[in-house]
Order: C-alpha cells, then sequence, then structure tokens
C-alpha cells in the first residue's frame, strides 16, 4: 500500500478512535449518532484499505480479521440513527463482530505483543457485552461498566495499529 494510502488509513482509524469516545461523552442524543456515525463511516473506510493490505502482503488472517472488522462497523452504524435504545440488536451483533474481528487481527505475530494483548482483551469484553445482550439483558451502548469501559481498551488498540502503520511507512 503506497504511504498516502498508509496515511488515509490511519486518519481513518484516528478520526473513528476520536469521534467514538467524543460520541461516548456527550449528553446530546442527536450529536452522539453524528459522532457515532462519522466514526463508524472512518473505521469502515480504514479496515478496508487495511484488509486490502494485509492481503496483498500475504496476511490473510489479519486481513480477514480487518474485513469483519468493516463489516462490524456497517452494522453498528445501520442502528446509530436509532439512538442507544434502538440500536441494540445492531449493536449486539456489531460487537460480536467487533470481537470477531479483533481477535483474527490479534493472533497473527503481525502487530507488536501489546497491541495484541489490548485487541485480545477488548474482544473479550466484547464478546461478554454481546452474549449479555443475545442473554435478553437490557445492555445500550453506554450501559456502564460492559460496554462502556471496553471502548478506551478498543481505542488503545486502534492507537496501537496506526502507530505499526505509521511506523511502518516511513
Amino acid at each position: 500500500m503506497s504511504r498516502h494510502l498508509d496515511l488515509l488509513a490511519a486518519f481513518g482509524l484516528a478520526s473513528g478512535a476520536a469521534l467514538g469516545m467524543a460520541g461516548s461523552m456527550v449528553d446530546q442524543p442527536y450529536v452522539q449518532q453524528v459522532l457515532w456515525a462519522i466514526d463508524a463511516a472512518g473505521l469502515v473506510m480504514a479496515s478496508s484499505l487495511l484488509c486490502l493490505k494485509f492481503f496483498r502482503s500475504g496476511d490473510d488472517l489479519v486481513a480477514a480479521g480487518f474485513l469483519v472488522f468493516a463489516i462490524g462497523e456497517g452494522v453498528l452504524l445501520s442502528g446509530t440513527a436509532a439512538g442507544t435504545a434502538g440500536s441494540v440488536p445492531a449493536f449486539a451483533a456489531g460487537t460480536a463482530l467487533w470481537a470477531t474481528a479483533l481477535l483474527l487481527i490479534s493472533i497473527p505475530a503481525r502487530f507488536p505483543l501489546v497491541v495484541r494483548l489490548l485487541g485480545a482483551v477488548a474482544a473479550l469484553l466484547f464478546v461478554i457485552t454481546s452474549l449479555r445482550i443475545f442473554w435478553g439483558e437490557p445492555l445500550t451502548p453506554m450501559t456502564s461498566p460492559l460496554p462502556f469501559f471496553a471502548y478506551p481498551i478498543l481505542v488503545l488498540t486502534i492507537l496501537g495499529w496506526i502507530w505499526s502503520l505509521l511506523r511502518k511507512s516511513t
């Protein structure tokens, strides 16, 4: 992947991480929905580019992980306009896909160990979240402790991906 596509992917990851966290901190539902929609679009774009990058380099498991991540983000985006309560079915499906994607990306030794461990921890927290929703618990994207405290671990994982991507692109 060329340097400018690496930078574009890094921008999509960074905007997704920043706006996702910002959406978790605002009280206005419509502002939250807009921030999360832009966050998801950036992450879909970035993870699609990363899927192609890793597929071309022969890292098929990592490429598949970024493909599943893009699909999971798309599913999450589909429920965003419904608000936190209305988005629960899409959120449960999206977090299940996030967990799967994070494991696919974290298992191979493609990223530094600390990034892979963060990804695995985030995957575990999101699979617990997803299973709890599928078991009928009334969790929303803002429920604390989970999924609320899983987001910073996901963001740290994404920052690790950005760091690895930019470090190798220079």
